[in-house]
């Protein structure tokens, strides 16, 4: 009999390696510095203040991973930016998800190393831990931190509400609101695509300006309203398209449905509820990534949790929701639809 190979096992367990040199590598901003420049590892690994020990261990790696070229062998080879490192991880690049990955490595990479604590108690492992402030806390008691957070999120972000934008059937209605819509990107591109709906992004007081300027620069403003919705203390703004991005997994159970009735309620009978989320499967066997999002949930704030799609059905049901349909996006992440 053939000796299993062990190396998904290995592969797994020694992922961490990996993540970690692509997480330093966008900390020392070595995808910006490089630019649309080939140089000599020397050269760059001057530029970012490297030892000369790891320089081709460490960028060599990157290239194993297909995330930067390299040109030539030895010493005199030229490394340079793949297609995707220029694309996603040049701060210049519209599309730039580096924020989001300098978070990981500031925060959650070290929150994670507590995993089995958050399973056995079932409690946060982040900053409250510690008797500090939550990250959220924090964050909206500082713009200027706030402004930047929701920037690395937008990278994140983008291909879903693009996708969403391109694959739901808008024509049934002529009003959207997104609630929880940070810098508003979901209006902003769904109104690109779909000239009739009047679209207005919903969040807390302190959001409103920064998602006034994304909008305006996004030559929008005619379009794209803004507001204000404390969602958990005042009914939803009634529209016949409620949209929540990111948004349901940050909560438990009860909150969950708390905000699922808030939007039956503010519908009009042949509206549409839509949470874009990294929908797990209804098997739970197949999409890694919105099962590991649960975990991180459990990380961040102990009770939220992602969901299925059937998951998401059955609470909408029992609401009073009639119809519904799961509309796969990027990656691991879906759009849920309840209609009324």
């Amino acid at each position: 009999m053939a000796t299993l190979d062990p190396a998904p096992i290995l592969q797994t367990a020694l992922a961490f390696w990996s993540s970690k040199v692509l997480l330093t590598a966008v900390e020392f901003g070595v995808f910006t510095q490089l630019a649309e420049r080939r140089i000599t590892g020397k050269e760059l690994g001057a530029e970012i203040g490297l030892h000369p020990r790891g320089i081709s261990d460490f960028f060599d790696s990157l290239v194993a991973m297909n995330i930067l070229e390299r040109d030539g062998d030895g010493e005199e080879a030229l490394y340079a930016n793949s297609p995707l490192s220029s694309l996603y991880l040049r701060q210049e690049s519209p599309r730039y998800i580096g924020g989001a990955l300098e978070m990981l490595n500031a925060r959650l990479f070290k929150f994670w190393h507590d995993l089995p604590e958050a399973l056995r108690t079932g409690k946060p492992q982040n900053e409250t831990k510690h008797g500090q402030k939550g990250v959220f806390e924090t964050l909206y008691e500082e713009p200027a931190r706030l402004e930047q957070f929701m920037g690395a999120m937008t990278g994140l972000s983008r291909m879903n509400f693009e996708a969403f934008a391109e694959k739901f059937d808008f024509s049934p209605f002529k009003t959207m609101c997104d609630i929880g819509g940070a810098t508003g990107l979901l209006s902003v591109e769904v109104a690109k695509r779909h000239a009739h709906i009047q679209c207005t992004s919903y969040d807390l007081p302190p959001v409103e300006p920064i998602a006034q300027a994304a909008i305006a620069r996004a030559g929008l403003s005619d379009r794209v309203a803004t507001g204000q919705v404390d969602f958990f203390n005042q009914p939803l703004p009634k529209a016949d398209l409620i949209t929540m991005g990111m948004i349901l997994h940050d909560w438990d159970l009860e909150k969950k449905m708390h905000l699922i009735r808030a939007a039956y309620d503010a519908l009009p009978v042949g509206g549409a509820f839509v949470v874009i989320e990294a929908l797990i499967d209804d098997a739970r066997r197949t999409n890694l990534g919105g099962l590991l999002m649960s975990l991180n949930m459990l990380i961040e704030f102990g009770g939220a949790f992602d969901y299925s799609g059937a998951d998401f059905r059955g609470w909408c049901t029992e609401v009073g929701f009639t119809r519904f349909e799961v509309i796969h996006l990027a990656g691991p992440s879906s759009a849920a639809i309840a209609y009324k």
